[in-house]
């Protein structure tokens, strides 16, 4: 590989001052499709002297691609390595810092393994992974000579990073390294980045996808990322493809209430920049203002710059919707963990110019949930006997076994999810019951005192020490997807 000039970037070289930015992908990208299509339009660019990297991301996966221009040799000598900080500290930490590269002698399936310490890694990782690579040979819309080209599709949750904390830009640090044989030619960027972390390139991930605008709520257009017009009776439903797919759902947390972006705007051209944030409470006869402080990241050109927000007597002051803002048109940012359980109604009005002559308003009603289930796990029996916790226990022959009586109950009717298993050994792991919200449970509140297995006694594999975990989720959503789990355990050793 030879560095040369990218005649087609229509800009110049600058990309070295300022942050690398994924843009939204409205819909999943298939990276065995010719990078030329148009599902990568509008990627965030970042330049480097043998190439291009093109970033979009969606709520699960970053899709990633190498555009080396100037490999046009296509052989198949050709190697990738492709680093994340995950702990984001700029520097390597042994099990937790990931390094991607080509399984050996399967080529193009993607290898993972963690790093050890400076130029040191593990072995490749053997569990299971949606992640994956796929290379391509052609041209591509920067240069018309065909040339390697590395495609990408890595799940978030492998570096570290998680979309559903509302706080901050969600980001990582990387680094890679390019070689072809034809010439025999090894290019790392940042250079030594393998034994050096604090060099890594900072990418900054998008939470920011294009919600249609009929699905929006006429000001406010959102709860996060949930559309108002998906929130009926306090609870939000959204389609299972939707990127934060939920059912029947109430909120929780940390909310963000976000503001129609074309209505934010035309607000802002006409001057009506003062609004008001109202609340009422269940039961409660009156609204009373709702007063809260929040930062967001502002864009000033090369970064993102943390900028402070709050109101007097619920009164605030809308910024220009045309910049760009970490979570943009915020209306407000609130937390709900002080709120009694039930409906709440939030009500922003928007006046003319500084007066108090309301411009528009809207009504929005929320079921605030911030209580978790509740979870134990009331008896293990061994027959008709209960059995001590932490109590070394003699299984007879087969069929001999025990069974259990659990409850996990939400008395607000907002359970997600049970999981009740076994764990012993070496990592494994043995499902004794489970059971997961459905719409024909309506508001489902759970279950006291459960006897399972429903048949048949649970007879372990092998003689061990024996961890029985209980948890349950909650069907709680801020908004970027659900929160809120409870977990219970006891202990026993049993002898087979």
């Amino acid at each position: 590989m030879n560095t040369q000039i990218i005649d087609k970037l229509p800009f110049p070289d600058l990309s070295f001052l300022f942050t690398f930015k994924s843009a939204w992908a409205n819909d999943a990208i298939d990276i065995n499709a010719p990078v030329t299509g148009s599902q990568w339009d509008n990627a965030g660019i970042y330049k480097f002297p043998n190439g291009l990297v093109m970033a979009k991301n969606d709520a699960n996966f970053l899709y990633l691609v190498l555009d080396v221009i100037s490999d046009t040799g296509n052989d198949p000598g050709d190697y990738f390595w492709l680093s994340f900080d995950n702990d984001k500290n700029r520097s390597i930490t042994s099990n937790k810092d990931i390094n991607y590269g080509l399984w050996p002698n399967q080529a193009p399936k993607l290898a993972r393994q963690y790093y050890l310490g400076p130029g040191r890694w593990t072995g490749i990782l053997n569990t299971p992974s949606t992640s994956a690579v796929k290379m391509e040979f052609g041209a591509s819309k920067w240069s018309d000579t065909p040339h390697k080209i590395w495609k990408f599709k890595i799940l978030l949750s492998e570096i570290g990073v998680n979309l559903a904390i509302p706080f901050f830009t969600p980001y990582s640090y990387f680094g890679f390294r390019l070689h072809s044989p034809l010439p025999n030619i090894t290019y790392d960027f940042p250079v030594n980045f393998f034994n050096d972390f604090s060099k890594l390139k900072k990418l900054e991930l998008s939470r920011k996808p294009v919600i249609a605008n009929p699905d929006l709520g006429p000001v406010i257009g959102s709860v996060g990322l949930i559309p108002t017009t998906k929130i009926t009776g306090g609870r939000a439903t959204t389609a299972s493809n939707y990127f934060v797919a939920v059912t029947n759902a109430a909120f929780g947390g940390t909310l963000n209430l976000i503001g129609n972006r074309t209505k934010m705007s035309s607000l802002f051209a006409a001057g009506n920049t003062k609004y008001k944030m109202e609340i009422k409470g269940p039961g409660q006869p009156a609204f009373s203002p709702l007063v809260s402080a929040w930062t967001n990241y502002v864009w000033n050109g090369t970064d993102y710059v943390l900028q402070s927000f709050s109101g007097t007597d619920g009164n605030y002051v809308l910024p220009n919707p045309a910049l760009d803002f970490s979570i943009d048109d915020l209306l407000i940012q609130f937390p709900t963990t002080g709120l009694p359980n039930g409906v709440h109604t939030i009500k922003v009005t928007f006046f003319v110019g500084a007066g108090n002559t309301p411009a528009d308003s809207q009504l929005l009603d929320l079921f605030i949930d911030n209580h978790l289930p509740v979870v134990n796990i009331e008896k293990i029996k061994h027959g008709a006997n209960e059995v001590s916790t932490c109590a070394i226990e003699q299984l007879g022959p087969a069929p001999d076994g025990f069974t259990f009586e659990i409850t996990a109950s939400d008395v607000e009717g907002n359970l997600l999810g049970v999981s009740f298993v076994a764990q012993a050994g070496n990592g494994q792991s043995f499902n004794l019951y489970s059971e997961s919200y459905d719409v024909s449970k309506g508001n489902w509140a759970g279950f006291i005192n459960k006897v399972v297995p429903v048949s048949n006694a649970w007879r372990p594999a092998f003689q061990c020490s024996y961890n029985f975990s209980l948890t349950a989720s909650a069907r709680t959503t801020n908004g970027y997807g659900y929160i809120g789990y409870a977990n219970s355990f006891k202990g026993l050793t049993v002898l087979v």
